[in-house]
């Protein structure tokens, strides 16, 4: 049985042949499809790489293999096996998340007046002229 958000045997057998060798670099990669398991569990969750569960192996294996494949094309490869093609053949059910929340910055950040010296110079400095019958403003 699959994991949520983990390969089916389907979608292994479209992507494996998408996927470069093993055995480069005079060492055995990881098995891909555990490494492309951790990466598509940290995508769907959302977590820090470093809190990726140990059955995946080690976070800094699926981190730099997806930075490798991103480089250098892999990643282009399988979208278009299997989005694109699915998409075709309406496969794909695209779901779209607007977020509406309200963040407020720090009133530094949005031109508030500064406390310390420039205050204080304010407050020496004589007061501009006013319109005649304006109330005074303390």
């Amino acid at each position: 049985m699959v994991s949520r958000h983990e390969l089916t045997d389907a979608a292994w057998a479209r992507i494996e042949p998408l996927l470069p060798a093993t055995g480069r670099r005079g060492g055995r990669w990881r098995d891909h499809r555990q490494v492309i398991n951790a990466i598509l569990w940290q995508a769907e969750t959302g977590v820090p790489w470093r809190d990726l569960p140990e059955r995946y192996g080690p976070w800094k294996t699926a981190h730099e293999r997806l930075r490798k494949w991103t480089a250098d094309g892999t990643w282009d490869r399988i979208l278009t096996e299997v989005i694109v093609k699915n998409d075709a053949v309406g496969a794909v059910e695209w779901t779209f998340s607007i977020d509406s929340s309200s963040v407020r910055a720090h009133q530094h950040a949005a031109g508030a007046r500064k406390k310390g010296a420039a205050a204080a110079r304010s407050r020496t400095s004589p007061s501009p002229a006013r319109p005649s019958g304006a109330p005074a403003v303390d």
